[in-house]
């Protein structure tokens, strides 16, 4: 079997070499090709033909993403911001947590209330360390209504 090296590569072959890692969305194969001077054409033409084959898929994609960053304690609102900044549109966006959800029965409000449990031991004794654990929640992309629920908690 003859190695090509990377000069010599076609778009499906990086593409291949990529997936072959983790899951990526159309739009972030897409920008990788791109960068490595492949036409538009030729990106097009082959990101078709992986989705034809099942190689490359958004929603398996947004599935992947949502179970992982739950794994990290991230909320909702993250999620779907970096689901949006990797090129996912919103009804395949809205399946995967949907299909998540359902699936492995997540409930918002423990798991903002077990990412603050990791992070810190109680809910704050004056009103600027309360803040910095409300922060720290809402970075982590937790709503009000769920950072007040994990507070209440502590």
């Amino acid at each position: 079997m003859a190695f090509t090296s990377q000069r010599d590569a076609t778009p499906r072959d990086i593409a291949i070499g990529l997936l072959a890692r983790r899951e990526y969305s159309r739009a972030e194969l897409a920008q990788r090709l791109k960068k490595k001077s492949f036409d538009d054409d030729a990106i097009d033409e082959c990101l078709d033909a992986l989705i034809e084959q099942g190689l490359q898929s958004d929603a398996r994609f947004a599935a992947s993403f949502v179970r992982s960053r739950i794994l990290r304690g991230q909320g909702v609102i993250r999620i779907k911001g970096e689901l949006r900044q990797r090129g996912v549109d919103q009804e395949t966006l809205n399946s995967a947590f949907a299909e998540v959800e359902e699936g492995e029965q997540i409930d918002w409000f423990e798991l903002a209330r077990e990412t603050l449990a990791r992070r810190f031991d109680s809910p704050g004794e004056t009103p600027k360390e309360r803040a910095r654990r409300e922060r720290f929640l809402a970075n982590r992309g937790f709503d009000f209504e769920q950072i007040r629920y994990a507070l209440s908690c502590l």
